[in-house]
């Protein structure tokens, strides 16, 4: 029996870096999406009845989420990590002088720090990066303390659908084939079931959707690369693409999915995953066949027999 080839990462780290540090400069210029999801993981944060002292954010972009969880009285320090040196230094520079911030260069697959350290591990809008999702989960869930919450949004299936569909018949109809350009992203079942994989208790799943409209197309493309979320597929196309591609690809966008006012939608998923690290103090499930009272005594009904009535 020979041993199969090892298939290629999905993603590719040193794309992923370049990408991000081109980005970091004029990041604060496209920062919406990541500052939206940020302030809907500090919602669920002030949910949280007790201080989580000690925090692990992953993916710190330029500190726009590292900044929102320092002036939260509920932590005293983050420890976060980027895979762009360029980012980590922009997040540095942003706290130079003020304590309770550390800031690593790390890949999202494989995460720093040893043992049960954090209170809380969160994230906005970076772990869709990862090359093994649910590795990189079952890593964090290590990092947390007993009783110690992960919290963690990133792009969902619905992420850029029109984008994807646009592009691969453009390209089709140019180029006569097509090439990866737009990351393949889970969906909400999907995701969900990675939370009890990773060893987390009390899972839960949920899907939000933040539209945007642009110009046009070519506007779409520009920012996206801006943000750091061009295309780092390992097997994305290394030669030049013709511009024909895009600009039939936006004709088709604006046919499609054009607004009322000239400009075009899109969509971004966000998918918001909520696990606790398991400790003896949090509720237990009963054990089958030890309850002390009947279902239909407790909603106050009759019990029927279906034998009875067939």
């Amino acid at each position: 029996m020979t041993d199969q080839p090892e298939r290629p990462a999905l993603i590719d780290p040193a794309a992923l870096r370049r990408q991000r540090d081109r980005a970091s400069a004029g990041f604060d210029q496209v920062n919406y999406l990541k500052t939206a999801v940020a302030d809907r993981i500090m919602d669920r944060i002030d949910t949280i009845r007790r201080d989580l002292p000690r925090v692990l954010e992953v993916g710190c972009h330029t500190g726009e989420l590292t900044e929102m969880l320092m002036d939260c009285d509920k932590i005293t320090t983050v420890n976060a990590f980027d895979p762009s040196p360029q980012m980590v230094a922009r997040t540095e520079a942003r706290f130079q002088g003020r304590g309770g911030v550390d800031v690593a260069v790390a890949g999202f697959d494989d995460v720093p720090f040893d043992g049960e350290m954090f209170d809380a591990v969160i994230s906005a809008y970076a772990l869709h990066w990862a090359n093994d999702l649910p590795g990189s989960l079952i890593q964090l869930r290590q990092r947390l303390k007993p009783d110690g919450v992960l919290l963690v949004a990133l792009a969902g299936g619905e992420t850029l659908n029109h984008l994807r569909n646009c592009l691969a018949v453009a390209e089709s109809d140019i180029m006569g084939g097509m090439s990866p350009r737009v990351l393949p992203m889970g969906d909400i079942r999907d995701m969900g079931g990675l939370i009890g994989r990773a060893g987390l208790t009390m899972p839960v799943a949920d899907s939000d959707t933040i539209t945007v409209t642009y110009p046009d197309l070519l506007t779409v493309l520009m920012e996206l690369r801006a943000m750091g979320e061009g295309n780092a597929m390992t097997d994305r196309l290394k030669s030049m693409t013709p511009r024909s591609v895009f600009l039939r690809a936006a004709e088709l966008y604006r046919d499609q999915y054009g607004t009322p006012d000239g400009r075009i939608a899109v969509s971004f998923e966000i998918i918001t995953l909520t696990g606790w690290a398991p400790d003896a103090s949090q509720p237990q499930p009963l054990k089958p066949g030890s309850a002390k009272v009947r279902l239909a005594d407790a909603l106050g009904v009759s019990e029927t027999d279906p034998e009875a009535s067939s």
